[in-house]
């Protein structure tokens, strides 16, 4: 496994729609992690074009995030949604399309990286092991065991356990507003539970959610995780591509909470005025996030934060301006820290 070559077990969350960037992917890989490309929204041209920009950088593995294809939603499901938005908001086309999936597929099986995650899905065992013939990993995001052990079967290398913490999108196989009454598991409840279940017991696991010093990673790893996954964490550093509107709204103390209002599926971000004015948004992805692509396009022109998605996880605060090498050691070396510290404590017999 991958994981186990690495000098320091932090894998880059990849950030699709702006963050992600190979400068970012190279730097974390260059220092010992794991970096990561975000393939979401672009084509497989430009995926492709990432990639040779992040062997450039590097000669270190990387890994690139694929989304699964998912299915189109019946437009009369979010048509009035879209029609009150339409009243104060610019929009753009309610559409559906697979996010060149098969073509990225046909990509990294001509051109493979060391691993190939996957979020909003599982692929077929078919899929997987064509990667695996290809030489790449398959990594698979996972927000309950349920979808693990469907993971597992299919012949996933890693599971990534994605906690409610985390920002961004939830990376999970389904996304039903009928579920959302049900508490999504946390990073650690996640993580304790993939490890007891006898079908998942055995695959490693990359933490991902609510991660952002070096003591969160210590946690992840004295769980039972092999390895932490971090974004929000690396959204400050300059090789990262985030907006200086994002930047600036992660310093400040804005609380985080789960919406559907931008993209048409649940994600977390920090509150402003337009997820809590739109609290019953449908779900509807990816036809809500391309129809509110001017809206978003708009605000960051205008340097409205109340009006576009500022993605983050729940310890945003504990991010640092840092270049992402830095940031890696620093958090390798506090994670070590908080190990020993925790194994110094003394635990007597009961």
């Amino acid at each position: 496994m991958i994981i186990d070559e690495l000098r320091t077990p932090i894998v880059l969350a990849p950030m699709a729609g702006g963050p992600s960037t190979p400068e970012l992917a190279a730097a974390v890989s260059n220092a010992g992690g794991l970096g990561f490309l975000a393939a979401g929204y672009l084509s497989a041209a430009d995926t492709g074009n990432r990639i040779a920009a992040v062997r450039e950088l590097t000669g270190a593995p990387f890994g690139v995030n694929l989304f699964v294809a998912g299915v189109p939603t019946p437009p009369e499901r979010f048509a009035s949604y879209l029609e009150h938005l339409g009243r104060t908001f610019p929009l753009g086309e309610a559409r559906f399309d697979t996010d060149a999936w098969d073509e990225k597929l046909d990509l990294l099986t001509a051109d493979p990286v060391a691993v190939v995650s996957c979020t909003f899905g599982c692929p077929s065992e078919g899929e997987i092991a064509r990667l695996h013939g290809a030489g790449s990993q398959v990594w698979v995001t996972v927000t309950s065991v349920a979808e693990a052990r469907i993971a597992v079967e299919a012949g996933a290398d890693a599971l990534i356990a994605q906690g409610a913490e985390a920002g961004g999108h939830r990376g999970g196989f389904t996304d039903q507003p009928e579920d959302d009454d049900t508490d999504p598991l946390g990073t650690l409840a996640l993580v304790q539970l993939l490890r007891s279940a006898p079908d998942t017991s055995a695959a490693p696991i990359v933490a991902a959610g609510g991660i952002a010093t070096g003591a969160g990673i210590a946690a992840a790893l004295a769980a039972g995780a092999a390895a932490a996954q971090l974004g929000t964490a690396f959204l400050r550093c300059p090789e990262a591509g985030t907006s200086a509107l994002h930047r600036d709204a992660l310093e400040i103390d804005t609380p985080t909470m789960l919406t559907r209002a931008f993209s048409g599926r649940r994600a977390r971000g920090l509150q402003n005025r337009f997820i809590l004015d739109n609290p019953g948004a449908p779900a509807a992805y990816p036809e809500i996030h391309y129809a509110t692509g001017p809206l978003r396009a708009r605000a960051r022109a205008d340097g409205n934060p109340d009006a576009v998605n500022l993605w983050a996880g729940q310890a945003h605060t504990l991010t640092t301006e840092l270049p992402a090498a830095d940031l890696v050691r620093t958090l390798s070396e506090e994670a070590k820290a908080a190990l020993q510290s925790a194994l110094s404590r003394t635990i007597q017999s009961c």
